[in-house]
């Protein structure tokens, strides 16, 4: 397994990652993405551990704390073999400090998640969402709190819109406060919105991505094609309206093109996927989430080789979109290259 650096900091994490979202699914959301109990994660973890997928992901608002409480479970025993992300900011109540990163739900969210996670520090905690009622000096000072105190090692964002990232960086520099040091993104071949202002201010300021959602929603596993109906046990018909929405044509476009180069490869389509994803500028690491074993070893057979420059452009062409104002007119002249450095 690859390691990477997490953006400006000394953290190396590995190439893939493991979401766990699938771990004690419940509601109408992640009792579709998998429902895996103790027993059961702990297999995929070690799985995981095996192939060098050292890193694995949660959040409270995942099954409503179950996935943090399933994950610490499993990596009972072997904390020091692994590093755990979390994330909090979405509501996960009805009371006034339920939601949001304001002082008091930060103290109290960071504790709660030690608890069920079972451990006294978490590696990487991430704000789910910008909280937009809460000073940005309020939010880092607590952050820096809870780096102080040891109960935190890393902070990063998901879901921020440049600006609000921005914002947060600049305000961080001024007061000497922890950095952003990553940012979880939906990032996939048939959603590409990430590369028009993240992936440069990241390249730029040093904010690594984490990618959620590699496979644009479930879209990209190679069961879903032109003129077939979603195979049976598909999720997508439960899970589309949470996410992004995707034209049908492109996506169809998107996967004739994975087809082929699959064909080519001897690979699945899910492993050209997440391939192509490892090859793109920023990116840390790409986050896989799977419900069972199969699913898993599947998916860490997007490492270990690499797309040839021919079969990585096919793939751009397929899944290229044109980018929103004001980026667009700027793409369009040659002389753009000059005005930003390289995304490298």
């Amino acid at each position: 397994m690859e390691y990477r650096r997490l953006g400006h900091s000394g953290l190396q994490v590995p190439a893939l990652s493991f979401g766990a979202g699938t771990f004690g699914g419940s509601g109408p959301l992640f009792s579709h993405w998998g429902q895996s109990d103790a027993q059961e994660a702990r297999r995929l973890v070690d799985i995981c551990l095996d192939a060098g997928v050292t890193l694995f992901d949660t959040a409270d608002v995942y099954s409503q704390g179950a996935s943090e409480k399933v994950l610490g479970a499993a990596i009972r025993g072997r904390r020091d073999r692994v590093l755990v992300s979390t994330k909090t900011g979405l509501p996960v109540g009805d009371g006034p400090h339920d939601a949001g990163t304001g002082r008091a739900r930060l103290l109290r969210a960071v504790d709660d998640a030690l608890r069920r996670l079972g451990t006294d520090w978490i590696d990487l905690l991430q704000l789910h969402a910008f909280d937009a009622g809460t000073p940005v000096e309020e939010v880092l000072a607590t952050l820096d709190t809870l780096v102080r105190a040891g109960k935190v090692r890393y902070v990063g964002v998901s879901n921020f819109a440049g600006w609000q990232l921005m914002k947060s960086l600049a305000t961080a520099d001024r007061h000497g406060w922890p950095r952003y040091v990553a940012q979880q993104v939906y990032y996939s071949l048939v959603g590409r919105d990430y590369e028009w202002e993240l992936m440069p201010l990241g390249h730029d300021q040093g904010v690594a991505a984490l990618v959620w959602s590699p496979l644009g929603w479930g879209r990209l596993t190679g069961r879903i094609r032109r003129g077939s109906p979603p195979p049976p046990g598909s999720r997508l018909h439960e899970t589309a309206a949470f996410g992004p929405p995707v034209d049908d044509e492109h996506l169809y476009g998107v996967v004739d093109a994975l087809d082929a180069v699959a064909g080519e490869t001897g690979r699945t389509v899910p492993q050209v996927a997440l391939n192509w994803l490892l090859r793109r500028p920023t990116v840390a690491s790409v986050i896989i989430g799977a419900r069972n074993e199969t699913q898993l070893r599947d998916n860490l057979g997007a490492v270990g080789w690499a797309l040839t420059a021919a079969q990585v452009a096919r793939l751009d062409a397929a899944s290229a979109v044109a980018a929103a104002y004001p980026y667009f007119p700027y793409r369009r002249q040659e002389g753009f290259a000059r005005l930003s450095p390289p995304l490298v």
